[in-house]
């Protein structure tokens, strides 16, 4: 389990695709720290197994299916990626819940400046993501944790902060990109509960009763 909250950025040193996966070979330094063999290390919010590492950087496998729904086949030697260790059970929750496992991929519509070194950022994303994409609800763009400031149709908008600009790979983006996005699992479980239950009648749970308690 990952929070969003990215503790750097690392560079594409080798990037191998497949028609049935590929690798990569990630430079970093401080999620190296305490790295092993077998270890999780989320890379644009993609949860990667290390399979080998040195001093200087990581190597991780990287299945068909990760290629399908997330931009890591798009990455190449000289790409800036986020990086995240897994939470520690000591550690705290600073973003949201996030698993990894990205669902879909969106297209960056817009990365405007605001004062102060703000940012105002539109992103499109895939209609099977709508039921869980919710002002001031939580979404996790590249692994980042954000929070839903606005949504029209098709298209939700953040605020980032100056903080989350210059710790991430936000700077390199531009209009078009594929942004790898992950839905809160606490909205995609209520979500299936209320489609189970929906109609039936007797049912313990029903759509009333999330609102009474504050869903």
């Amino acid at each position: 389990m990952f929070t969003g909250i990215i503790e750097e950025v690392g560079e594409v040193v080798v990037v191998e695709v497949r028609s049935t996966g590929g690798q990569l070979r990630v430079r970093c330094r401080r999620v190296l720290e305490d790295i092993q063999q077998g270890a999780s290390i989320a890379v644009n919010g993609v949860c990667l197994t290390v399979v080998g590492y040195d001093a200087n950087s990581f190597v991780a496998d990287v299945s068909e299916e990760t290629l399908r729904r997330s931009n890591l086949g798009q990455l190449r030697p000289g790409s800036r990626v986020n990086l995240e260790r897994p939470l520690s059970p000591s550690g705290r929750l600073g973003g949201h819940i996030v698993q990894g496992h990205v669902d879909a991929t969106g297209e960056l519509v817009s990365l405007e400046p605001r004062p102060a070194g703000h940012w105002w950022m539109r992103v499109r994303f895939p209609r099977e993501l709508a039921p869980y994409v919710v002002e001031k609800g939580s979404i996790a763009v590249d692994g980042i944790s954000l929070t839903v400031a606005a949504l029209e149709g098709d298209v939700f908008a953040v605020a980032i902060i100056p903080h989350t600009y210059q710790a991430t790979n936000l700077r390199d983006r531009r209009p078009g990109d594929r942004l790898n996005l992950e839905a809160d699992i606490l909205a995609k479980y209520v979500e299936s509960l209320l489609r189970r239950t929906h109609g039936e009648p007797g049912s313990g749970l029903t759509e009333e009763k999330l609102r009474a308690l504050g869903y």
